[in-house]
């Protein structure tokens, strides 16, 4: 088994759990290649007992990878889909951040998951991305997310005009300081927050949620992942503020957008009794009622 391993920022508190996580994966000679930054930060502090190897692109793991564990919180594996792009390599989160809805696993269950990959007790789920198809390049050969692509107001405290239309029909103006489109992997994120609904994976669909709108009556909405979604935005500012999950640029005001499914996915590891509403209901505390 060929195991990649990436991360970027390691606090001292958190050291003894990356060299658990290279203790038991050189216990089950699992061959070991580490993303080189965050090789040359980790390695005065764990200890490797077999020579491991040392990767920067993805063109260095894109063949004889059998997972990548991503070490962090969802910031960082976010971050990873630079480096599996549309290889097909299973990502596996281990968070050592805060709420960790893509890296799920705990800290405390690292011996557990690698177990259950020796024991081939996981599935792999796909994952939808959403793609900024134009303008093309804004943000390079990254053109891709996996949480979701938004619009905001950049210069002024003046909300702005976002004219949307799905599959070239028109939908809405948003009088709002932005927009939303999220992925259902993304639906838990920042749309949650401003009060999109939560969408299972696999549904096949996208949320369109807009941010602080100023007309209360307008709702996220919830299309289908094969619609093609066109914007145009308008306001006193001359440019605005785009990004797709943590990327973000600049556009001119008068630039339209036009955002739709990726025509590839990720595979995410879904260990042994472990699902997406188990970690729903874990992150979220559904259930939990403090006055027992």
């Amino acid at each position: 088994m060929r195991i990649a391993l990436f991360g970027k920022t390691i606090t001292e508190k958190d050291q003894p759990y990356v060299q658990r996580l290279i203790s038991k994966l050189e216990a089950i000679d699992a061959e070991i290649v580490v993303y080189e930054p965050f090789f040359k930060q980790i390695a005065p502090h764990v200890e490797f007992n077999k020579e491991g190897r040392i990767f920067n692109t993805h063109q260095d793991i894109s063949n004889g990878v059998d997972f990548l564990f991503s070490i962090g919180g969802d910031g960082t594996f976010l971050e990873t889909l630079n480096l599996v792009r549309d290889s097909g390599i299973p990502l596996i989160g281990i968070n050592i951040g805060r709420l960790g809805f893509l890296s799920s696993i705990s800290k405390d269950e690292i011996g557990y998951s690698i177990d259950c990959l020796k024991n081939k007790q996981y599935s792999i789920e796909e994952r939808t991305l959403l793609k900024l198809e134009k303008p093309a390049g804004l943000f390079g050969e990254l053109d891709y997310g996996l949480n979701e692509f938004t619009i905001n107001r950049k210069e002024s405290t003046s909300l702005i005009v976002i004219h949307v239309f799905v599959d070239d029909k028109f939908l809405n103006s948003y009088w709002a300081d932005g927009l939303i489109i999220a992925t259902p992997t993304g639906s838990t994120a920042y749309s949650l927050s401003t009060g999109g609904p939560i969408i299972t994976p696999g549904s096949e669909n996208f949320v369109i949620t807009p941010i602080a709108t100023h007309n209360l009556t307008v709702r996220p909405i919830v299309i289908r992942d094969d619609s093609v979604v066109r914007i145009k935005a308008e306001g006193r500012d001359k440019s605005f503020f785009v990004s797709l999950d943590s990327r973000f640029d600049s556009i001119k005001a008068s630039t339209e957008l036009i955002v739709k499914k990726a025509d590839f996915k990720i595979n995410l590891v879904q260990l042994h009794k472990k699902d997406f509403f188990t970690t729903i209901r874990d992150k979220l505390n559904w259930g939990l009622d403090k006055r027992n």
